[in-house]
């Protein structure tokens, strides 16, 4: 039965992980531990070898039917034939394969780039370290823009909030407490006095002590319901096998028909026999896969220049195929940015334009010109508002490069523009 952290006092908590509030764990607890529980982390399935990648790019019934044609046209003596399709099929594994390595490839530099560190104190002193190295009994401090690495149960706040969309799907922050929560059961949005794996602080200050790591955190248990589902074929690949069993059911019967016919009409069982099976071969598509494969493949090349990375190349057509996209009203599904759109200031309304939190626009009063900073009326008090939304703001811009593996995007010129901390600070800021 899972350990109950939010029904227990925060001297409960560190005594039950044999850890101290004001020194931590020493280096050799921390090293003993990690070995035992493992690294923190959410389990993967290990990805395909190169190997068996390329082997997965015949696993179609349109190819099997090709090959076997190029079997039996080699047989027949057909040897350009035969040639000619094992040609188209092994060009149509290439391109899949190169297609599908290459997302392979970035995902795992994805993966490098994003690795996050963690502030934990051992020893009694403070030092930043791989997350994948915190174990249960650490104490780490957390700051506004710092990534939750495991579940912690919090002892000390300060305005602190978190962001905890990726688990409840609600996207307005939640602001913690240290006090003990005196239910049994509780909801993972309730437990105010915990911080979870996967999510974010986007306010305030906290001291934590980390009480479950890896799978055994919540987000881990979602990942472990994930990888329990089976991988399911995308409608194109259905359509193509459907499509393969008929063509193979209507070509055979055309074969048998002819066969019968000719053997009828008085032909010899041989030469009517080579007959009806070179008219089998002739009627396979030979350019079918490589010509989807080619039409995929263009399609994740347009995908990957809006910064979406395809791992499977068939799931390009997923989405086009997609007619309802149901959503609640949260954050998640959209860029979840706040954005000043008007201001009242001085008895004017002031329109402001741009979007997202890029630095680009302006202020625009009704019936003038836009504002460029002048010693008018309306422009001294407007200055003063700013100054006021940007002094009184705990949060702070951040601009980032586009990736080049990905290309260009965000939201300023080809630059990403973020927000750390609260988003109605933000969207003053």
């Amino acid at each position: 039965m899972p350990e109950k952290w939010f029904a227990q006092t925060s001297e409960e908590v560190l005594g039950r992980l044999k850890t101290d509030i004001f020194r931590g764990l020493s280096k050799t607890e921390a090293e003993k531990r990690l070995a035992e529980l493992g690294p923190n982390r959410l389990a993967e399935k290990e990805p395909p070898s190169l190997f068996i990648l390329f082997l997965e790019q015949f696993n179609n019934f349109i190819v099997w039917v090709l090959i076997a044609a190029s079997f039996i046209s080699g047989f027949l003596g057909e040897w350009e034939d035969a040639i000619a399709i094992i040609a188209i099929v092994i060009l149509n594994s290439v391109l899949g394969f190169i297609q599908e390595s290459k997302a392979q490839k970035s995902l795992a530099a994805l993966k490098k780039l994003s690795a996050p560190t963690t502030r934990v104190l051992r020893d009694g002193e403070y030092s930043v370290i791989p997350s994948e190295q915190v174990v249960p009994g650490d104490v780490v401090l957390l700051e506004a823009g710092d990534y939750i690495p495991a579940d912690v149960r919090l002892f000390t706040v300060s305005r602190f909030a978190t962001q905890e969309a990726s688990l409840t799907g609600e996207s307005t922050s939640v602001n913690k407490i240290a006090e003990k929560i005196d239910q049994a059961e509780m909801a993972i949005a309730d437990r105010k006095n915990m911080a979870f794996m996967g999510t974010s602080a986007v306010s305030g200050k906290a001291n934590a002590v980390v009480v479950e790591t890896g799978m055994n955190t919540e987000l881990g248990k979602i990942a472990g319901l994930l990888q329990g589902t089976e991988e399911e074929t995308t409608p194109l690949q259905k359509r193509l096998d459907e499509f393969g069993h008929k063509l193979v059911y209507f070509t055979l019967a055309i074969v048998v028909i002819v066969f019968f016919m000719e053997i009828w009409r008085g032909g010899e069982f041989l030469e009517t026999f080579l007959i009806a099976v070179s008219l089998a071969v002739a009627a396979i598509p030979e350019g079918l896969p490589a010509v989807v494969t080619i039409a995929l493949a263009l399609g994740v090349k347009r995908m990957v220049k809006r910064n979406a990375l395809i791992r499977k190349l068939h799931s390009v057509e997923t989405l086009g195929s997609t007619s309802v996209i149901c959503s609640d009203k949260t954050g998640t599904l959209t860029q979840n940015e706040m954005t000043v759109r008007k201001v009242y200031c001085n008895g004017e309304e002031i329109d402001v334009t741009g979007v997202g939190y890029a630095p680009v626009g302006e202020f625009t009063p009704p019936q003038s010109p836009p504002y460029q900073g002048g010693d008018t009326k309306i422009a001294n008090s407007l200055d003063m508002l700013l100054k006021i939304g940007v002094l009184c703001n705990s949060a702070y811009l951040k601009h980032t490069s586009p990736t080049p593996s990905l290309g260009k995007g965000g939201n300023g010129g080809g630059e990403t523009w973020t927000i750390i901390g609260d988003p109605t600070e933000g969207a003053l800021l």
